[in-house]
């Protein structure tokens, strides 16, 4: 026979059950599909399933120059389950969760992507913390460690570097609270603690800007590529797809030279300036691995020097970037929707708390933006 306490649990039980499934409920009625972007476009907008080749018996044996050698962080997180003692979803709904949000550091794009984020969040009406990384590895572990503390039922990781985040995507993974990285592409061990990562397909969007900067330039001459920030996801991405893609594709193109721009308009100013002292008329095209403060830089050394005949593409799309294709100034920029590389994360994240089975890996849609329909993309999300 139950005695008066026993019956006081079983309701309290049976009515936290019904209060969860009516949460669930609640939050599975939720629709975002329909939520736009600052410049009007929709937020959730995604890639068909990216499938990957056979994976090369040794990927480090063979030239940089080869897309075989980057198999391993192309294709980051694509092979086997890979999971390791990730949370298991509550099933519990999405709505009024609390999260946080680590990003790599400040830039105009981040700020772009936590609006997108919060569209999302709002209509989970979720409690979002967000921290700055400020390019710092050890800053991002601090950050961690104060949030196990915190116990947030989500972090959101937008790792400083992909292959070091791992040891601390585990030991937040290990302390039971969900970790879920998007933007920047981790490695295939870091990824084994998240339970899921969504954002651009870099190594993609950047060979079919490849592809368009070649045909521009008749697949013929001398390029250079001013790099994104080190250790990062496209870092890595906008310089070794480019040139492994140029290898085959326009393989009488010529590298030049390549260096980062430190996201410092002086410092690409400098860099490029160089560039069209050392190599001339050799120099036909720049690569840039960012279309803001880096094409700034790179448009003063251009018109210092008297050289409106380069052809200059660029990972985009900020309102310099857009300009300048408008302008003419620069021939393409890829579509990258930092809104929508926020809201997907979101989406995703909450499908997780829906008990929704989620893929290893999301991509966005990608798109090559040229002066034929950069209008489209007006007002600029940052």
């Amino acid at each position: 026979m139950l005695n008066k306490l026993s019956i006081a649990v079983l309701a309290a039980m049976t009515f936290s059950a019904s209060v969860g499934a009516q949460d669930l409920s609640a939050s599975l009625k939720v629709d975002v599909s329909q939520l736009r972007g600052d410049d009007g476009q929709l937020l959730i907008q995604l890639s068909p399933e990216k499938m990957a080749p056979a994976r090369p018996a040794d990927p480090k044996s063979l030239s940089e120059n080869e897309a075989g050698h980057w198999f391993d962080r192309e294709f980051a997180g694509m092979s086997g389950d890979q999971k390791k003692s990730v949370p298991s979803s509550p099933a519990d709904g999405a709505i009024g969760k609390k999260v946080a949000v680590m990003v790599m550091g400040p830039h105009p794009y981040f700020e772009a992507l936590m609006s997108g984020f919060n569209k999302v969040a709002d209509a989970y009406q979720w409690e979002v913390k967000v921290l700055d990384g400020n390019w710092s590895l050890a800053t991002q572990k601090r950050q961690s460690e104060e949030l196990i503390n915190e116990r947030p039922d989500m972090i959101f990781v937008i790792p400083t570097d992909t292959k070091a985040i791992a040891p601390i995507f585990r030991r937040i993974s290990k302390a039971g609270i969900p970790v879920f990285s998007f933007n920047g592409l981790p490695s295939d061990k870091a990824q084994e603690y998240a339970i899921g990562w969504t954002g651009p397909d870099d190594w993609g969007q950047m060979r079919e800007l490849s592809r368009k900067f070649a045909d521009k330039l008749g697949k013929e001459g001398g390029y250079a590529i001013v790099r994104h920030n080190p250790g990062s996801s496209p870092f890595f991405a906008r310089t070794f797809a480019p040139i492994t893609e140029l290898a085959t594709y326009a393989p009488k193109m010529k590298l030049l030279d390549m260096a980062p721009g430190g996201f410092d308009a002086a410092k690409v100013q400098a860099l490029v300036s160089a560039w069209t002292t050392k190599y001339g008329k050799d120099l036909k095209g720049l690569i840039l691995a960012g279309d803001g403060v880096t094409l700034v830089g790179a448009q003063e050394a251009l018109k210092n020097a008297g050289r409106d005949d380069i052809v200059v593409v660029a990972a985009g799309h900020s309102k310099v970037g857009m300009d300048a294709v408008k302008a003419g100034d620069a021939y393409a920029i890829t579509m990258q929707s930092a809104n929508s590389d926020g809201a997907v994360a979101a989406k995703v994240g909450a499908d997780w708390f829906n008990g929704v089975k989620i893929p290893k890996l999301t991509y966005l849609k990608t798109h090559i933006i040229t002066k034929d329909d950069v209008s489209e993309f007006y007002p600029a999300q940052w």
